[in-house]
Parts: C-alpha cells; structure tokens; sequence
C-alpha cells in the first residue's frame, strides 16, 4: 500500500470521459491516477499504486498488452479488466485478478477494488504468519523444551503469531462472499493446519 495508508488506484481507458468518470467516483475513497493510453499506464505504473483498473481495448498498446508488461516488470498491484470485451477462454493464460465487463456499475466498481484490497491484504498477512510459523517450528526442532519456556524471545514470537492469526480471521471475514472467502483457503493452508509446525 502507499505510504499515506490511503490506497491508490490507477484508472487506465482510452476513452476520457470513462477514465474521469470512474476516477471521480473512487476519489471519495481513495486516491487516484488516471492514464489515457496503454503507453501513458506503462509510464506512471510504480510501487505506490495498490489497484489498477485496466481496459482492455486499446488503440496503440492494447490493456492485453500493458498486463503482460506490468507483470514482466514485476508490478504486484491488483489488476482488474474493465472492458466491454465479452471473456472468452482467452482469459485463462492472462494474469489478471479479476474481469468487470461494461457498463460497470458504481456498486460493482467499489466492491471490485474493496476485494482486490482485501485480497493483498489477505496476502500479505498470511505470508507474516507462514514466517512466523516457520520461525516457530525451527526453534521447537533445535531447542529443549525448558529453553523455549525461559526464553521470552520465543514467548513474543509465539503472542505475534497469535496476533496476525487474528488478523487473518478478520481480513477473511471481509469477504462479502462465502464462496470467494472459501477459495481462499482452499489456495493456502489454513491456519490451524499450520499451527501443526509449531506445536
């Protein structure tokens, strides 16, 4: 996320009146970028943007295009299709994280970029807990019993684990949907099937 903790969302469409239009409605909760070209998306594109919203059809660098380039770049923002392009199967072999088809309504462009969010957030507090976890599990391997009862690094390893456990039960939560909070954790290992490293 941006420093400001204030997630930022790059709108990119060749048409202007859509990229203002979508722009104007998500800086009531976010803040925003706009791009009105493949090329132009390719030149602002950095670390502080959290969500992209990208169309599809472009003249010059087509959204296709500019996808596979972010991702040969090693940009990790969500991206997000917004298109009036009908998927096809196409779609499989293309690394985005999820396809709006216009017209998109305000509804759906908020909750889109609340998931997407959510989703990074989801990720990178489970990345935290696999480190913990694996911290654990190598100390409880290499350790005495009575050294890691003495031993108050291990106790606030342990309470930190605890904390971002509870962190991840949150984040879950906030997914609106059971079916999409459920495919997350058939992606990762919940985590009571990690805690059997560290016991």
């Amino acid at each position: 996320m941006s420093d400001s903790d204030v997630p930022t969302v790059l709108v990119v469409d060749d048409e202007p009146d859509v990229t203002d239009a979508y722009a104007a409605q998500l800086r009531e909760r976010y803040a925003v970028r706009t791009a009105y070209s493949g090329r132009e998306a390719l030149e602002v594109i950095d670390e502080g943007i959290d969500v992209v919203l990208l169309d599809r059809r472009m003249p010059g660098e087509s959204g296709d295009e500019v996808l596979d380039k972010f991702r040969e770049g090693g940009v990790d923002a969500r991206i997000a299709m917004v298109t009036a392009v009908d998927p096809d199967f196409d779609i499989i072999e293309m690394p985005f994280d999820d396809y709006l088809t216009k017209p998109v309504s305000r509804e759906d462009l908020f909750r889109t970029v609340e998931r997407l969010l959510t989703c990074a957030k989801y990720e990178d507090q489970f990345q935290e807990f696999y480190s913990l976890t694996s911290k654990i599990a190598t100390l409880r391997a290499n350790k005495s019993e009575a050294e890691l009862e003495n031993s108050e690094e291990f106790e606030h390893l342990h309470d930190d684990r605890e904390r971002v456990r509870d962190q991840l039960d949150e984040t879950i939560a906030e997914f609106d949907d059971e079916g999409f909070a459920a495919m997350f954790r058939e992606m990762n290992p919940r985590p009571s099937a990690l805690d059997e490293l560290g016991e």
